[in-house]
C-alpha cells in the first residue's frame, strides 16, 4: 500500500483522486496540477482546474498519428493547429535568405570542413584536416554540421540548417514543457516569445555553439520537470545526459543552471529525501560519462599525435576548460584570448568587456538583443511564486516556476557581473529561461482573473503592470535606434498602455473586451522584438562578433558587429573610459586612453544605415596594459576596410589595431578584421594556393583561425592556423614549424597584412617569431591582393646569408 502525507508520497501510481492542498493562494487552481499525470484510462475523467482531463483515452496504432495532428483529446481544438503553425512560422523565420550569411562564423565553418574530411578532425574539432589545433571548444556543435557536410557537400546551407533546425526543435520541446503543466495558451505565448527573441533569431541561424547549447538546456529543463511529476529516475537520467552533452558543447556554460535544478528537485520530488538523493547522484554520474568519455580520450592520448588544444597555453583541454573557458570567464584572467589575461573588470567599473552591474543586459549594447521581456518576466516571476508558495511540497506549477525562475535568475546575475570575454550573443542562454515565465506568469494570472473577486482584480492589475512595463521596455530600446522606424517606439508604447488600461477595466466591459486588451497588449509587448528579428533575418551576419537587430546610439549593434567606440560598454578591450562620439548614417568615432598607452580615434563609413554616435569609433591602444601591438608591425598599424585609424603606444610597441567597427556591410578593419572576420581570398590566390596543393600536408599556414579559416573554404585545402583563434597558443613553436618546413609539409606562408606581427602574443611570441623567420628567410610573392611566402623558395638574402 502506497502511502500519501500533506502532499509528499513514495514513488508508486498516483491516487484516484487528488489529494487535498493546503488552503492559501492557489487552493483552487493547482490540486490536481499538483498530482502527476493520471493513468490512461478507457474513459475520459473529469476535468481539471487548468482545463486539462484528467485522464484519456490510451493512443495505440493511427490513432497517434491523429492524435500528434490534433492533439490530446482535453486540449481545445486551436491548440494543436496552432503549434503546428507556430513551428512552421519559426521555420520559414530561420531558414529565409539563410545562406546570405555565407559561412557564417568561419573559424568554426572551416573545422566543419575539416570534420566532414577527416574523422580524426571530425572528433577532436580540429581547424584542419591535417589536424593542426583545434577549436577554442568541444566539439559536439560542430558534429550536426559536419555530418550536414558529408551528406550534402560544403555551403552555406549545409552549414547553418542544422542550426536553424535546433531553433525549432527548441521552440517545440519549451512549449512541450509550459503546456505539460499550464496550458496550451501558455505553452504558444512561451514558444512565440523564444522564436521572436532577437538574440535567438540570431544564434540560431548562425553556426556558433549557442544553439546546440540552448536546445540541450531547454531540453534538461523538461526532463526535470518530468521526474518532477512522479519521480520517476529515468527523467534525471536523460537530464544528466543533456548536461553532459551540453558540457561538450560549450563547457562549463552548460552547468550554469545546475544549483537550481538540483536543489529544486532535492526539495519538490515527489519522492523520500534519500530516493532523491540518490536519483540525483545518479542523474549526476549519467552527466560525468556523457560528457567526460570524449575529455578522458583527449587527455589520454598522446599529444605527439593529436591536434594541439586550441585556446590552452599547455596543450591541455583540462586547462582550457577551467582557465580560458571556464574561471577566466567570471574573473578576467583569460590567458590568450583577445586582450591578453590581465586584469578583469568588475565592481560596475568596466573592464575589457564593458561594465558589470545589475542593470548590464539594458544597456544600449545588450538591451536590444534580451531585455524585451525581461520586467515582464521578473515581474510574472514574482506574481507566480507567490501565488503557488502555499501550494503543497510537490506542486508541480511551482516547481515549474522555481525552476525556470532558478535558471533565469542564475543566468542573469552570472551574465551581469562576469568580468570575463563576454559577447551579446551570449544572451541566447536567457530567452527560453524569459518566454517560459512570461507564458507560465500570464496563464496563472489569467486564472485567476476569471475567478472574479478581489483575488482576480489584483490578477487583472498584475497583468495591466506587466503589460505596461513591457510596452516602456519596447519604447526604451526602440528608441536607441532614433532613425529606425521611429513610429513604432510610439505605436509600441500607446498601444501597450491601452490594453494595460483596458486590462484593469475588463471586469466591468465583458470577456470579449478583456480578450482584445489582452491580445492588443500582446501584440505590443511582441511587437519590438519581432521587428528587431526581421531586420536580423534580412541582414547577413558574419564574423566572430554578430549582434542582432539595427545599429544602437552607443552600442556595437548593427550587422556584422565590431567593438563599440562608446556608450555603456566603454570602448574595446583595454579600454577604461571611452565616450560616445558624433555621428549619424554609418559613420561616428570614439576615444580611450589607458595608463601606459593611448590610441587615437578611429573612423569609419558603412553603407546604409551604419553605426551611430560612436558605433566604429575606438582605436586599441597599445602598449603596457593595453591590448599589445605585433612585434614585426609598421610604426603604426592601420588598416581599411571601410574603417581607419592608427594609434602608438606610449609605453609600448605600436597601437595595432585601427579603428574596428564598421557601418552596415562592412568589415572591420586592420588587424581585428583579420582576426575576427577573416578575409576575402580573390580568385588569383585561391588558384594559387590550390595549384600543387596535394603535393603538400598544408597548403599555407596564417596567424589565427579566422584568417587560415578564410583560405582554407575557398579552396577546401588544409591550411594552418598559427597560434589559433588569436594567434596567442603556443602552437607550432617556431622549432616545429621549421621542421614542417623541411619536411616539406607547408607550400605558403599568407601574409596577413595587418599591421599585427604576431598577432596578439605580440612581441617575442611563437606566432611572432616565426613571421619574423619567414620574412627573413623566404621569398615574398604579392598574388592578387595577397602576400605570400613561398616555403619552397629562399629570398636572395637569405640565400646568401647562408652561404
Amino acid at each position: 500500500m502506497t502511502t500519501y502525507d500533506h502532499g509528499t508520497r513514495d514513488v508508486g501510481p498516483p491516487p484516484s483522486q487528488p489529494s487535498a492542498t493546503p488552503a492559501g493562494p492557489v487552493a483552487s487552481t493547482t490540486p490536481a496540477a499538483s498530482q502527476p499525470p493520471q493513468p490512461l484510462a478507457a474513459s475520459a475523467g473529469p476535468a481539471a482546474p487548468d482545463g486539462r482531463q484528467a485522464a484519456r483515452p490510451q493512443a495505440t496504432g493511427g490513432s497517434r498519428l491523429a492524435r500528434a495532428w490534433r492533439g490530446r483529446p482535453e486540449d481545445p481544438r486551436w491548440a494543436r493547429p496552432a503549434l503546428w503553425a507556430l513551428l512552421a512560422v519559426t521555420t520559414v523565420l530561420y531558414l529565409w535568405s539563410l545562406g546570405a550569411s555565407g559561412y557564417a562564423n568561419q573559424f568554426y565553418s572551416a573545422a566543419v570542413q575539416a570534420g566532414s574530411e577527416s574523422w580524426k578532425a571530425f572528433f577532436f574539432g580540429s581547424s584542419d584536416a591535417a589536424n593542426s589545433i583545434t577549436v577554442d571548444k568541444p566539439p559536439a556543435a560542430l558534429w550536426p554540421m559536419a555530418l550536414s557536410v558529408r551528406l550534402f557537400g560544403l555551403s552555406s546551407w549545409a552549414v547553418l540548417v542544422p542550426e536553424a533546425l535546433m531553433g525549432v526543435a527548441t521552440v517545440g520541446v519549451l512549449y512541450a514543457a509550459v503546456r505539460r503543466r499550464f496550458s496550451a495558451a501558455a505553452g504558444l505565448i512561451a514558444g512565440a516569445a523564444l522564436a521572436v527573441t532577437p538574440v535567438a533569431a540570431l544564434m540560431f541561424r548562425f553556426n556558433n555553439p549557442d544553439a546546440l547549447l540552448c536546445l540541450l538546456m531547454v531540453s534538461a529543463v523538461y526532463c526535470v520537470l518530468r521526474a518532477l511529476e512522479d519521480a520517476r529516475t529515468k527523467w534525471l537520467l536523460l537530464a544528466g545526459v543533456c548536461f553532459g552533452l551540453g558540457f561538450l558543447t560549450k563547457t562549463l556554460q552548460a552547468w550554469l543552471i545546475l544549483p537550481p535544478l538540483a536543489v529544486v528537485y532535492a526539495v519538490c520530488a515527489p519522492a523520500k529525501f534519500g530516493r532523491r538523493i540518490g536519483q540525483l547522484l545518479l542523474a549526476g554520474l549519467a552527466m560525468v560519462v556523457s560528457g567526460g568519455w570524449w575529455v578522458a580520450i583527449v587527455e589520454l592520448w598522446p599529444a605527439s599525435s593529436r591536434p594541439y588544444i586550441g585556446g590552452s597555453q599547455h596543450n591541455s583541454f583540462l586547462e582550457l576548460t577551467f582557465g580560458y573557458n571556464g574561471l577566466g570567464r567570471i574573473n578576467g584572467n583569460e590567458t590568450g584570448s583577445v586582450g591578453g589575461g590581465g586584469r578583469g573588470g568588475g565592481g560596475g567599473g568596466g573592464g575589457r568587456w564593458g561594465e558589470t552591474g545589475i542593470d548590464r543586459l539594458f544597456g544600449s549594447d545588450m538591451g536590444g538583443q534580451i531585455a524585451w521581456l525581461l520586467p515582464a518576466a521578473f515581474i510574472l516571476l514574482a506574481a507566480g511564486i507567490w501565488l503557488t508558495w502555499r501550494a503543497a511540497r510537490t506542486d508541480t506549477r511551482r516547481a515549474a516556476f522555481l525552476v525556470w525562475g532558478g535558471a533565469l535568475l542564475m543566468t542573469f546575475a552570472t551574465f551581469s557581473f562576469m568580468s570575463g570575454i563576454f559577447h551579446q550573443y551570449y544572451n541566447i542562454a536567457l530567452a527560453p529561461y524569459i518566454a517560459a515565465v512570461v507564458g507560465m506568469g500570464a496563464a496563472l494570472l489569467w486564472e485567476r482573473r476569471n475567478e472574479g473577486g478581489r483575488a482576480g482584480s489584483a490578477a487583472s492589475a498584475v497583468l495591466a503592470v506587466t503589460v505596461a512595463a513591457t510596452a516602456y521596455m519596447s519604447y526604451v530600446l526602440l528608441g536607441r535606434s532614433a532613425d529606425w522606424h521611429p513610429w513604432l517606439r510610439w505605436a509600441v508604447l500607446i498601444g501597450g498602455l491601452a490594453a494595460a488600461a483596458g486590462l484593469l477595466l475588463t471586469a466591468r466591459l465583458g470577456r470579449k473586451a478583456a480578450l482584445a486588451a489582452a491580445g492588443l497588449g500582446l501584440a505590443a509587448g511582441l511587437a519590438g522584438p519581432v521587428a528587431y528579428t526581421l531586420n536580423t533575418v534580412d541582414t547577413p551576419k558574419r564574423g566572430s562578433i554578430v549582434t542582432a537587430g539595427p545599429s544602437v546610439a552607443g552600442g556595437m549593434g548593427g550587422p556584422g558587429g565590431g567593438f563599440p567606440g562608446g556608450g555603456r560598454m566603454g570602448g574595446p578591450p583595454g579600454m577604461q573610459n571611452g565616450r560616445q562620439g558624433a555621428g549619424q548614417q554609418g559613420q561616428g568615432q570614439g576615444q580611450g586612453n589607458q595608463q601606459g598607452g593611448q590610441a587615437q580615434q578611429g573612423q569609419g563609413q558603412g553603407g546604409r544605415q551604419g553605426m551611430p554616435g560612436g558605433g566604429t569609433g575606438g582605436g586599441q591602444p597599445g602598449g603596457q596594459n593595453g591590448f599589445p601591438g605585433g612585434g614585426q608591425s609598421p610604426q603604426n598599424g592601420k588598416g581599411n576596410a571601410q574603417g581607419q585609424g592608427q594609434g602608438q603606444g606610449q609605453n609600448g610597441r605600436p597601437g595595432m589595431l585601427p579603428g574596428g567597427g564598421m557601418g552596415e556591410g562592412g568589415r572591420r578593419g586592420g588587424g581585428m578584421g583579420g582576426l575576427l572576420d577573416g578575409q576575402q581570398v580573390d580568385a588569383k590566390t585561391e588558384a594559387k594556393l590550390e595549384k600543387n596543393a596535394d603535393d603538400y600536408t598544408w597548403a599555407a599556414a596564417a596567424i589565427g583561425s579566422q584568417n587560415a579559416a578564410s583560405y582554407q573554404l575557398a579552396t577546401q585545402k588544409p591550411v594552418m592556423a598559427i597560434g589559433g583563434f588569436n594567434g596567442s597558443d603556443p602552437s607550432p613553436t617556431l622549432a616545429q614549424f621549421k621542421e614542417y618546413v623541411k619536411q616539406g609539409k607547408i607550400h605558403y606562408f599568407i601574409s596577413s597584412g595587418t599591421g599585427m606581427g604576431g598577432g596578439p602574443g605580440g612581441g617575442q611570441g611563437t606566432s611572432s617569431q616565426i613571421t619574423s623567420w619567414i620574412e627573413a628567410t623566404y621569398k615574398k610573392v604579392t598574388v592578387g591582393s595577397t602576400t605570400l611566402y613561398d616555403l619552397t623558395q629562399k629570398s636572395s638574402a637569405s640565400s646568401k646569408s647562408s652561404d
